[in-house]
C-alpha cells in the first residue's frame, strides 16, 4: 500500500524502513545498525535483525564514555555515527559522535533557556523529546517547542520552526516531550501548551507548514503512523482526545475522548497491535480501542479495560503477540498482558523502580530501569523470567537505550556510554 505526498512516496513503516533494517549477529558487525528515532525506525521498540546470544554474557565492559549533557532523548545511529540531543547549561546541544571510538565529529549549540514547572525539578530541563532522522537530516525538538533541522553530515542548520507567535508558550507545563515523526516528505508533531495547540505537518526540506489539525492542547505523548481499515493515518494522543488524522490532507478521521484528568497526564506513546490501539494512562488503567470504517463512517469500540495495571511515563511494547510494560501501581511493577482480552499473564515484584524504557527483540524484552540497571527478560508470557542483568549507569537512566550487535548504547543523566559484551 502506498500513496503520494507532494510527488514523493510514503509507505507503511514496515515497508518504508525495510531498506534500513539489516541483519547483525552477536559479537560481530555484519552491517551497520540503523536506529533513526523514538523506539526505532517503526516507533514500536522492535530491534529487527538482532539475534540474541544463546547465553547472555555475565559482564559487559565500557568501550567509551562521552559527557554530552542532560536529557531523555535516545541516541540515534546511522552510517557508523551516533547522534545525541542534550542540554549543557542554557544551551541544547546536538552531538555527532563516531560509533567506534566515541570521538566528537561535530556539535552544534542552540540557546534554550527554560524554567521547569514546579514538581518536575528532578527531571531536569531536558530535552525530553527524541530526535528523528531521514534523508541526511536530523530533526530535534527543544523542550521549549522549537523544531530544528540540521544536516547529519556537518551539523549545519537547514531550518528552524516554532509556534510561539500562535501559542504564547508553545510547550506544556513540564516542557515538550513529544517526539516528531517522519511520513515521506512530512514531519509531524503537536505544537502548543496544555490549553491550546495543534497537530502540525511541515515539509521536511523547507520547514514550511503543509497542514494543521485541531485546537487541543499538547500532551507528553508522541504521534504514530499506522493503518486502520486500509486507511493510513496519524494517531495523536493529545491533552483531550485520542485522535486520528489523514496523513495527506490533515483531515480529522475520528476521535476517542481520553482527556488529561487532574494530575493524571497523557504521557506514554500508544501501542498498535492487530488493528487495535492499546492505551495506558496514569491512574486510568489500560484500554483497548478498535477503530473501524463502516458504512456510516468511523466507529471506535472499546474492547476491554484493565484497571489493575496503568502506564505512567513508560511506553509498552509487543513481543510474540503479548504486551509487555511497566505499571506505576505497587510502586512500579513489570507485567505481561494478553492484548486480546486484557488479562494480566505475569507480573514482577512491586517496587521495581520509577520508570522503565523497553525494547523488544526475538524471544526477549530489554528493560532499562531508571536506576541504571539494564535487565533482559525472556518474552515467555506466564513463564517470563529475567535472564541477564547489567549495571550500566550510576545516575538516572530515563532515555531509551540502543542495542548493538556487541552491546548497548546508554544515555544516563550526563553521559553517553558504549558498552560491549565481555569476551569471558
Amino acid at each position: 500500500m502506498a500513496f503520494k505526498i507532494k510527488k514523493k512516496m510514503w509507505r507503511l513503516p514496515c515497508v518504508a524502513f525495510a531498506s534500513f533494517l539489516s541483519f547483525f549477529s552477536p559479537y560481530a558487525w555484519t552491517a551497520e545498525p540503523e536506529w533513526t528515532g523514538w523506539l526505532g525506525p517503526e516507533r514500536n521498540g522492535w530491534v529487527d535483525g538482532f539475534q540474541p546470544p544463546k547465553t547472555w554474557p555475565n559482564k559487559i565492559q565500557q568501550s567509551w564514555r562521552v559527557e554530552v549533557g542532560e536529557g531523555y532523548g535516545s541516541p540515534l545511529i546511522t552510517n557508523g555515527r551516533v547522534y545525541q540531543h542534550a542540554r549543557q547549561g542554557d544551551n541544547e546541544v546536538t552531538w555527532c559522535i563516531d560509533l567506534n571510538d566515541g570521538k566528537t565529529l561535530w556539535k552544534q549549540s542552540d540557546p534554550t533557556p527554560f524554567k521547569i514547572g514546579g514538581g518536575g525539578e528532578r527531571h531536569g530541563k531536558g530535552p525530553k523529546s527524541c530526535p528523528v532522522m531521514a534523508d541526511g537530516r536530523i530533526y530535534t525538538m527543544s523542550i521549549t517547542g522549537t523544531l530544528i533541522a540540521r544536516a547529519t553530515e556537518t551539523g549545519s542548520l537547514i531550518w528552524k520552526r516554532d509556534y510561539n507567535s500562535r501559542f504564547a508558550r508553545s510547550h506544556p507545563y513540564w516542557g515538550v516531550s513529544a517526539s516528531p515523526i517522519i511520513a515521506g516528505n512530512l514531519i509531524v508533531v503537536h505544537f502548543g501548551n496544555d490549553n491550546r495547540g495543534t497537530l502540525v505537518a511541515l515539509d521536511t526540506t523547507t520547514g514550511k507548514e503543509v497542514w494543521t489539525q485541531g485546537t487541543d492542547g499538547a500532551s507528553y505523548s508522541s504521534p504514530l503512523i499506522t493503518m486502520f481499515s486500509g486507511v493510513p493515518q496519524i494517531i495523536d494522543w493529545n491533552h483531550n482526545t485520542l485522535a486520528s488524522v489523514d496523513i495527506v490532507s490533515g483531515a480529522l478521521l475520528w476521535t476517542q475522548p481520553f482527556p488529561h484528568e487532574g494530575h493524571n497526564q497523557n504521557m506514554p506513546t500508544p501501542t498498535i497491535h492487530s488493528g487495535k490501539i492499546l492505551l495506558g494512562a496514569e491512574n486510568r488503567g489500560i484500554h483497548c480501542f478498535e477503530p473501524k470504517l463502516t458504512d456510516k463512517g468511523w466507529k471506535v469500540t472499546e474492547n476491554w479495560h484493565q484497571p489493575k495495571a496503568a502506564l505512567d511515563m513508560s511506553t509498552a511494547v509487543i513481543n510474540g503477540g503479548l504486551l509487555y510494560g511497566f505499571s506505576h501501581y505497587n510502586s512500579g511493577q513489570l507485567f505481561c498482558l494478553n492484548p486480546n482480552d486484557g488479562e494480566i499473564l505475569w507480573q514482577s515484584r512491586g517496587r521495581s523502580g520509577q520508570n522503565v524504557t523497553f525494547l523488544s527483540m526475538p524471544g526477549h524484552i530489554l528493560a532499562l530501569i531508571n536506576d541504571g540497571e539494564l535487565k533482559i527478560f525472556s518474552a515467555a508470557g506466564t513463564d517470563t523470567k529475567q535472564v541477564a542483568s547489567y549495571r550500566v549507569a550510576d545516575s538516572p537512566t530515563w532515555a531509551p537505550p540502543v542495542v548493538l550487535s556487541d552491546g548497548f548504547l546508554v544515555k544516563d543523566r550526563e553521559f553517553l556510554t558504549r558498552w560491549k559484551f565481555s569476551e569471558n
